[in-house]
């Protein structure tokens, strides 16, 4: 009997030391594939495939676990039969009780499938905006420019907005007094524009050259002027921060006003 408990034990000690060589085994290997399909391919590709990944890796534990689970139980001589059976009815009790549950990793898996957005893009769901910092088949974890960690259900991601998708185009809107030149203030935004996309330290983020869009608005009290230039998607912000503090100081330097709100009161005597 003693010999019969020894032999089972340590049978059972092997399963779980092949069980737990196996996982890192096929982490290891799937980490340097990864690692080398990144490196050689677009930035694109290569972020997806580490969004994939780190999925993958999830299901590989998973799958691990449950075959070692499974191993486990024959070693000790328990049949699987019924644990098969209340596996069974789990899963319909899951099908009726947990439907939102259940969307949350459908969905999940066709923002995999579909590539809606990777580890790393800056984007809006549900009515949150952030980093994605990881994407499970249940929720995705995102993090907001102030540090906060957001968790989105997937099954709650109707509309989806990616902010670093391939390209963007920053829009420059700068306002000026109605006492202005209108065509004189367009031709130095396009010229100040132009000399930014050209500036050695900035050309490599912006593509071509800025695009005068003309009057957009005829505010309270501005006139509003619209501009945008084609850059990096994840560099949309950063361009538009120093187009701004550019063509403030150029509309300084030529005289034309940029207003603040004002107010007429009408007094009655």
């Amino acid at each position: 009997m003693t010999g019969t408990l020894t032999e089972t034990l340590i049978r059972s000690v092997v399963v779980v030391v092949v069980a737990v060589l196996t996982y890192f085994l096929l982490v290891r290997v799937g980490k340097r594939m990864v690692e080398a399909y990144a490196s050689k391919s677009e930035k694109e590709a290569g972020a997806r495939i580490v969004t994939l990944w780190h999925v993958m890796r999830r299901i590989v534990l998973l799958v691990v676990a449950l075959t070692t689970m499974l191993v486990l139980f024959g070693v000790w001589g328990f049949s699987i039969a019924p644990f098969l059976a209340i596996g069974t009815v789990l899963a319909a009790a899951l099908g009726f009780g947990a439907q939102d549950l259940v969307k949350d990793f459908i969905a999940g898996f066709f923002i995999l499938v579909e590539d809606q957005f990777k580890i790393g893009d800056t984007i809006t769901i549900a009515d949150v905006t952030g980093t994605v910092e990881d994407i499970q088949l249940r929720v995705t974890v995102l993090r907001d420019l102030e540090g906060n960690q957001l968790f989105v259900p997937n099954g709650q991601v109707i509309v989806t907005t990616n902010f670093t998708s391939t390209f963007a185009n920053p829009v420059i809107d700068v306002g000026i007094s109605y006492e202005s030149d209108v065509d004189r203030a367009l031709a130095i935004l396009k010229d100040e524009l132009d000399a930014f996309a050209a500036d050695p330290d900035w050309k490599s983020r912006i593509s071509g050259d800025a695009e005068i869009m003309g009057v957009n608005e005829l505010g309270d009290s501005a006139v509003v002027l619209r501009a945008r230039l084609k850059t990096d998607a994840d560099q949309r912000w950063t361009v538009r921060r120093e187009a701004l503090r550019r063509v403030k100081k150029r509309f300084d330097a030529e005289g034309i006003t940029i207003p603040f709100p004002q107010v007429t009161v009408h007094r009655a005597d």
